[in-house]
C-alpha cells in the first residue's frame, strides 16, 4: 500500500484518538466538579439539589436516557466495531434513538413552566431533528448522511456535558438569572452543530479544486 495512502488514515485515526481522549476527559471533570458536589450537597447547588430531589420522577429517566446516549455514541462511532460487529452497531444505534427521544421529551417535562424552557425546547428540538434525519438516512442506506446526522446528534448530546464546563466559574451564566441560562443553552447547542458542521466539510474548507 502506497505510504500516501497510509498517511491520510494515520492522521485520521490520531485525530479520533485525541478527540475522544478529550471528550472523556471533559465528561470526567464535569462529573467531579459537577455531579460529585450535587450529591454532597455543595453549598452553591443547595437549591438546585433541592429541585433536583423534588424533579427525581422526570430526572431518573433523564439522566439514565442522556447517559446511554452519551456511551453509545463512541461505540457506534468506531469503524471497527461497525465493520465486525453490524448486528451490535444496529442494536446500539436504535437504544440511542430511543434514548434521545426520552431523553428528549423528560427534558421539556422538566423545563415546562420555568424560565429556562426556551431554551431547553430548542436544544431537545435540535436533538430529536437531528437523530430523526440520523434515522431515515440510515434506513434509507445513505450511509454517508446517516454518519453526518449522528455526527450532529451526537454534538447535541455532548451540550449536556459541555454546557456544565463552566460551572465552578463564580460568574458562569447559569448563575446569572435564567434568561441568560436559557440564551447559553442555546448557544451551546448552535456552537457544538456549528462546530462539527465544519468538521464534515474540512477538506472542502482548506483544500483547492483541481
Amino acid at each position: 500500500m502506497p505510504i500516501s495512502t497510509l498517511a491520510p488514515r494515520s492522521t485520521a485515526s490520531r485525530f479520533k484518538t485525541i478527540l475522544w481522549a478529550s471528550l472523556g476527559l471533559t465528561t470526567l471533570f464535569v462529573f467531579i466538579t459537577s455531579e460529585l458536589l450535587l450529591i454532597t450537597d455543595y453549598p452553591m447547588y443547595h437549591a438546585y439539589r433541592l429541585q433536583v430531589i423534588a424533579d427525581r420522577h422526570l430526572l431518573i429517566p433523564h439522566v439514565l436516557a442522556g447517559t446511554l446516549a452519551l456511551l453509545i455514541g463512541p461505540i457506534n462511532f468506531s469503524s471497527r466495531i461497525r465493520e465486525r460487529y453490524l448486528k451490535l452497531h444496529r442494536v446500539l444505534g436504535r437504544i440511542y434513538v430511543i434514548s434521545v427521544f426520552i431523553g428528549a421529551a423528560t427534558g421539556v417535562a422538566l423545563a415546562s413552566g420555568r424560565p429556562g424552557f426556551p431554551g431547553t425546547a430548542m436544544q431537545a428540538t435540535a436533538w430529536v431533528v437531528c437523530t430523526a434525519a440520523a434515522l431515515v438516512t440510515a434506513r434509507n442506506r445513505h450511509i454517508i448522511q446517516h454518519r453526518q446526522w449522528m455526527a450532529r446528534s451526537y454534538a447535541v448530546t455532548f451540550t449536556f456535558v459541555s454546557s456544565r464546563v463552566l460551572n465552578l466559574w463564580p460568574r458562569y451564566w447559569s448563575h446569572l438569572g435564567d434568561t441568560l441560562s436559557a440564551v447559553g443553552v442555546i448557544a451551546f447547542t448552535l456552537v457544538s452543530l456549528l462546530v462539527v458542521d465544519i468538521g464534515l466539510n474540512w477538506r472542502e474548507l482548506t483544500t483547492r479544486r483541481a
